[in-house]
């Protein structure tokens, strides 16, 4: 009879596994957890506003809430004032000229034409706006004659007459309207509206035109706008 062979015992000794080439434990020496781990990547700066960008929501808001009590000559004029001033701000422009559709449409002009400073500078601006510089031009003349110190008449016209090619015109009323009120002088810098005079050897000269003493001012003629 053959003797059965006795089962040899199973050795215990886990064999040895070498490591995977692409195993984080080989290639770094680390815990697979801490090698997979991202690397937090540093915020990014949030972008830098322009300086004028407070000063331009400021005067939008002026504007809106001039809008929103109906006085639409204000608004007209204040929601202008954005465009001009601040030509950087061209997002902030696109709701600009929506509401300046709106003073349009709630305050045309009467059939027989306006009559008063207000009605005539608020014609005005929406001439300019639209390039009739021609209206515009007479319209603001006729608030020059009422009254000969209304700075914003004669930055409108100086703006009309730019346009129109009309040099000479153009900075005589810039000039005065600097004189009246130095605070045009900033914004004639940046109106895109006075550019034809940019190359003008007087151009600077009218910049530079210093403050005309209060006490030969006239007193200005009060309207709407101006309470």
């Amino acid at each position: 009879m053959a003797k059965q062979r006795r089962p040899q015992p199973k050795s215990t000794k886990a064999k040895a596994t070498p490591s995977s080439p692409l195993s984080p434990v080989a290639s770094t020496g680390m815990p697979s957890s801490a090698a997979a781990r991202p690397q937090t990547a540093a915020a990014p700066s949030p972008p830098a506003r322009r300086a004028g960008y407070v000063d331009a929501i400021a005067l939008y808001e002026r504007g809106v809430d001039a809008l929103q009590r109906h006085d639409y000559s204000a608004a007209a004029r204040l929601l202008t004032s954005v465009l001009n001033q601040y030509p950087e701000e061209k997002e902030l422009h696109e709701r600009v000229r929506l509401y300046l559709n709106v003073c349009e449409r709630h305050a045309a002009p009467p059939e027989d034409g306006p009559r008063t400073i207000d009605e005539r500078l608020y014609a005005s601006t929406l001439a300019i706006n639209g390039g009739k510089y021609d209206q515009a031009i007479s319209h603001l003349r006729l608030v020059r004659d009422e009254d000969p110190d209304n700075d914003h008449a004669l930055y409108m016209l100086a703006v009309a007459h730019a346009q129109r090619g009309e040099h000479a015109e153009a900075l005589a009323h810039l000039e005065r309207a600097i004189a009246l009120n130095p605070e045009n002088r900033g914004l004639a810098k940046r109106d895109p509206d006075l550019e034809p005079l940019r190359g003008h050897e007087s151009f600077r000269g009218a910049l530079d035109t210093a403050p005309l003493p209060h006490s030969l001012r006239r007193p200005p003629i009060r309207t709407r706008t101006a309470r």
